[in-house]
């Protein structure tokens, strides 16, 4: 594939005017300090003849990680919590790009200087209309929105470089050609990979940086992923790539871009932080500037060079506007919109003409909701209806049936526990010796919900909705361990890599133990209590194991899972879940939520 370290004009249109822009609802987080500022430019001033005033409004509007969700997300996952005047909370439904859409050209109304950005995930983890075409939906939706450039996130790489180098510059895929009479032409916008770089060449394989341009106005723009892509992508993915550290790649092209004259500088980072509430409107600023952040976009946030002037991040899907000091020890905005499309940032940055630079203290930010309380944008409605019209034979299909919503939330969710044990039964058909099973629950991608999403009827689970739920066609796998080597894998869950944010995995019917959050690291496993089938593990013994490709590979920072031995390589964990909800429900006999009881969380 082919790599550049320099911008270079792109084969088909860019925007790099707005003709329209955005006045957004309510604010609802965040804001450094107002300064007063001389002569600050209208929107519109330096049009019509008139000279251009020293201050300049740009807008950014921007958002991450929307994986492919291009319908409204069913559940949990289509909605967010908003704090009340009163200190209560309610959530209200949210996302679809339809809805999108109408909010980002509503918002963009009478702002000229207006950007569309993105803090990547993009695609990847997709639901079935997006996922079954490899995210040729998204990318035209994406398009169609006018979103002007993204950084690249780890899902970018769920299918390997060169799949990412198709959905930038266009062509059928390899394998499964076209979808439609035309030929895919690719993404409008440039993807940037500042620090992922090809291992034979050094360069990054795709663009560092992009410059946005508007009426000698100037903002750059730097696009990084998390150094960690590795441990959490599969390894085919990420062959012959290196990822490099986030804050040397952002510092080191600041420094490009101020040599080119460009000094109002943005970050697009796909790694995030962990707020302090959950509520998207939350004040992330009280009692201090960033104390309501933690996470590992606070490092980065710190040391970043003072020459960027503001960091679009994502990764962790939560919700965010902080100011944290910048090494200079300027506050500095740091903004998350959450996931899935459910919510958009509008920052506004003053940019100084005397300067070409961001007036800083006067920066303003705020999330919103996308609410589907807007009228449908027409052709975002006439692309999905194209694409369901293909994707509906497959989606459609009834695969199971449930009682009552499935949710894939907490710490152990009832969807994990289901889909254990749907890899162990279909684990036991390669092996009648397999003993448990472990899913990873970053690998749930989705909840199942009761209310019919279509005309399938209440309570009938689709072929469409396993997709959405696991979307990344991962083979189920057998391996053995011996028990030591589970009581350290089990540990790992929360220590090492994952010390401070706790991956836990989804264990199968059988399989209990106590997580003790009151104590620190690989301690927070009490050993003494993992129990399989109510005996105790012996370290000395044997176990068979399913896990999915993922977690048999190391991956979500857990090694020991990558030493297995007698290895067996079954189907898609899709078909595993599949197969069990089509023999163990019925229309009349339906099943039932897991308890989600299987471990025993002490806090």
């Amino acid at each position: 594939m082919p790599a550049t370290a320099q911008p270079h004009q792109p084969r088909r249109r860019r925007r790099t005017t707005r003709l329209l822009a955005v006045a957004a609802g309510a604010v609802t987080a965040g804001a450094l300090a107002a300064a007063a500022l001389p002569g600050t430019a209208s929107a519109g001033e330096g049009h019509g003849g008139h000279r251009p005033g020293r201050y300049q409004d740009v807008q950014l509007l921007s958002f991450n990680d929307l994986h492919g969700n291009l319908e409204p997300p069913a559940g949990s996952s289509g909605r967010v919590t908003e704090v009340q005047p009163d200190g209560t909370t309610k959530t209200v439904d949210a996302g679809g790009v339809e809805y999108l859409a109408t909010h980002l050209r509503q918002a963009r109304k009478g702002n000229p200087y207006s950007i569309t950005a993105a803090g990547g995930d993009m695609v990847g983890a997709s639901p079935l209309l997006s996922g079954l075409f490899h995210d040729e939906p998204t990318i035209e939706a994406l398009n169609q929105l006018d979103l002007d450039v993204t950084s690249v996130g780890n899902h970018e790489f769920d299918e390997g470089a060169r799949e990412l180098a198709r959905l930038q510059n266009g062509g059928c895929h390899p394998t499964e050609g076209c979808y439609t009479d035309k030929e895919f032409e690719g993404a409008d916008f440039p993807y940037l990979a500042a620090n992922v770089l090809d291992e034979k060449t050094g360069k990054p394989v795709l663009k560092p940086y992009w410059v946005w341009k508007n009426n000698g106005v100037k903002v750059g723009f730097i696009g990084v992923t998390l150094e960690g892509t590795p441990d959490i992508v599969s390894a085919e993915g990420v062959k012959g790539l290196q990822f490099k550290d986030e804050v040397e790649t952002i510092n080191k092209y600041a420094k490009v871009l101020q040599g080119q004259g460009v000094k109002s500088i943005v970050a697009l980072v796909h790694e995030g932080g962990f707020p302090a509430s959950s509520s998207y409107n939350y004040d992330c600023d009280s009692p201090g500037a960033g104390d309501g952040i933690s996470g590992p976009i606070v490092d980065i946030a710190k040391n970043v060079t003072p020459q960027v002037d503001a960091l679009v991040t994502g990764h962790t899907h939560n919700a965010y506007v902080c100011t944290i000091d910048d090494p200079a020890g300027k506050p500095r905005m740091v903004t998350s919109a959450a996931s899935f499309g459910r919510l958009y940032t509008d920052t506004t940055l003053t940019y100084d003409r005397w300067t070409g630079d961001i007036a800083r203290t006067a920066v303003k930010s705020a999330n919103h909701v996308v609410t589907r309380d807007v009228p449908k944008a027409p052709d975002m409605t006439s692309l999905i209806d194209r694409w369901n019209t293909l994707a509906a034979p497959i989606g459609n299909r009834p695969i199971g049936y449930i009682s009552g919503d499935i949710g894939n939330s907490g710490t152990e969710s009832p969807l994990g526990d289901l889909i254990a044990d749907a890899q162990l039964a279909y684990g036991k058909e390669l092996d009648p010796e397999t003993d448990l099973a472990l899913m990873n629950p970053g690998g749930i991608r989705a909840p199942l919900t009761y209310a019919a999403k279509g005309a399938e009827g209440d309570g009938v689970v689709t072929y469409a909705e396993g997709f959405t739920v696991q979307p990344f066609a991962n083979t189920v796998n057998l391996q053995d361990f011996t028990g030591a080597q589970l009581i350290q894998a089990l540990k790992e869950q929360v220590s090492g890599a994952n010390a401070a944010a706790p991956k836990i995995l989804q264990v199968s019917s059988g399989l209990t133990y106590t997580l003790d959050l009151t104590k620190t690291g690989a301690d927070r496993v009490v050993t003494d209590s993992i129990r399989l089938n109510g005996a105790a593990l012996d370290p000395a013994a044997t176990y068979r194991v399913a896990t999915n490709s993922f977690l048999a590979g190391g991956g979500d920072g857990l090694p020991t899972l990558g030493q297995g031995t007698n290895d067996v390589v079954g189907a898609d964990d899709l078909k595993a879940l599949e197969q069990y909800l089509t023999a163990n429900s019925s229309a009349t006999n339906p099943i039932a939520p897991p308890a989600a009881d299987r471990i025993t969380i002490v806090r």
